[in-house]
């Protein structure tokens, strides 16, 4: 059904616009045709139409409008004028289908905005507890360049947050920033304060290892003897404070260059000695070939008279090569160690206690075994060759303990 079909024009130059039989007068075009009057009606409402239909694609997109209501109040609004010839009714129809689908829209629109806040919210606050946690923490114990860097990125990502949540509420954002600010604040000062007593500990260090090093310098002249008073300020360094490391490198370098000076001292001594102990290790070598018999030897009384005559000789002999100590010391013990063994043996068979104690145990031994062989043979006449293997065992323990004592 065309618009012209919702209307008729008058002999004046009236135009009425018929709604469910019911006509109503929408405006005058005089001086001209009654199709001319009409055809203007009908483009007035061809341009509500218009209006209408551009209005249906914009609420279908998916984009978000915060404006609809108003859009669509203003197209009622002209669809309620009536100014025009066409079906008004149809109009109206769609503006009530427009207006439950905005009003569902703003709802949803509302929702996810709703949810956007609280997850902006959730978001800055886990900035600010975490900002927090480390005001909490142990900040005697701090790295506190990786704690600058930590609040640093903690810092840009609360401006970035600030940035994107447009509509986060004022009061909760003031609230939430004097929380973070407050957590800074407290790391901020605990930087300064631990900076500042660095800087007096580093001032500290300084002095006392500057009086190490002058100790250490002064103990160069005395050689060698110096290096058990060095190898206590050695300990004493280890002890003192820490200062910047390149500070500390250079102090320590003065302070090695002496302990240097003094090893060098002490290593001087160390070869001049080793040259003097080498006539002494030609001494104890040529004692060691003397003593080599002993080692078989069988007479207890002139093996130690023996070793007591060579000992004297090694005792006067003197100190050897640090690096021959070992060995030839290990060589003499092996020595002394056979000898101690012959007297040992010596006084074991001779003593008379042991004699008589021995003597009873073997009696005592043989009487067992003879009682033994006496209950083997019942046993071999029995036939019971179980028990004649079982006494057989007990013979052949008791005879090899006879023999130790013999």
């Amino acid at each position: 059904m065309s618009s012209q079909s919702f209307g008729r024009v008058d002999a004046d130059g009236n135009v009425f616009c018929s709604e469910d039989g019911v006509e109503r007068h929408v405006g005058q075009y005089a001086d001209v045709s009654a199709e001319e009057a009409m055809a203007f009606y009908v483009r007035k409402f061809d341009d509500i139409n218009t209006t209408l239909s551009l209005f249906e694609r914009r609420v279908a997109s998916d984009a978000a409008h915060t404006d609809l209501s108003a859009s669509l109040t203003k197209i009622s609004e002209q669809v309620t004028e009536g100014i025009g010839v066409g079906d008004f009714a149809a109009l109206r129809s769609r503006i009530a289908t427009l207006s439950a689908t905005i009003e569902k829209k703003v709802e949803e629109l509302s929702e996810q905005s709703a949810l956007a806040r609280e997850e902006a919210i959730a978001a800055r606050t886990a900035l600010v507890e975490k900002v927090e946690a480390l005001a909490l923490g142990d900040l005697s114990k701090v790295q506190w360049k990786q704690m600058t860097t930590k609040v640093d990125e903690l810092f840009s990502q609360w401006q970035e947050a600030q940035k994107k949540d447009r509509k986060f509420p004022k009061a909760t954002a003031d609230d939430l920033w004097k929380r973070f600010r407050a957590a800074r604040n407290t790391l901020d000062q605990a930087r300064r304060k631990y900076f500042a007593e660095l800087d007096q500990t580093t001032k500290g260090a300084k002095v006392a290892k500057e009086a190490l090093i002058t100790k250490a310098e002064g103990l160069i002249a005395q050689g060698a003897t110096a290096l058990t008073p060095y190898r206590a300020l050695l300990e004493d360094w280890k002890k003192a404070p820490r200062g910047p490391k390149r500070v500390d490198d250079a102090l320590w370098k003065r302070f090695k260059a002496a302990g240097d000076a003094i090893y060098a001292a002490k290593n001087e001594e160390f070869e001049r000695d080793e040259a003097e102990y080498q006539g002494n290790l030609d001494i104890k070598l040529e004692i060691l070939r003397e003593a080599e018999p002993l080692l078989t030897a069988t007479d207890y009384a002139q093996a130690r008279a023996t070793l007591n005559s060579l000992q004297k000789r090694w005792d006067a002999a003197g100190k050897v090569p640090r690096a021959k100590i070992r060995e030839v010391e290990d060589s003499m013990r092996k020595v002394e160690t056979a000898v101690r063994k012959l007297e040992e043996n010596h006084w074991d068979k001779s003593n008379p206690e042991r004699q008589a104690r021995s003597e009873g145990l073997a009696g005592q031994i043989e009487s067992k075994i003879a009682a033994l062989e006496a209950e083997r043979s019942l046993a071999e006449s029995a036939g019971d060759a179980s028990r004649v293997a079982a006494i057989e065992e007990d013979i052949s323990a008791q005879r090899s303990w006879l023999a130790v004592l013999a």
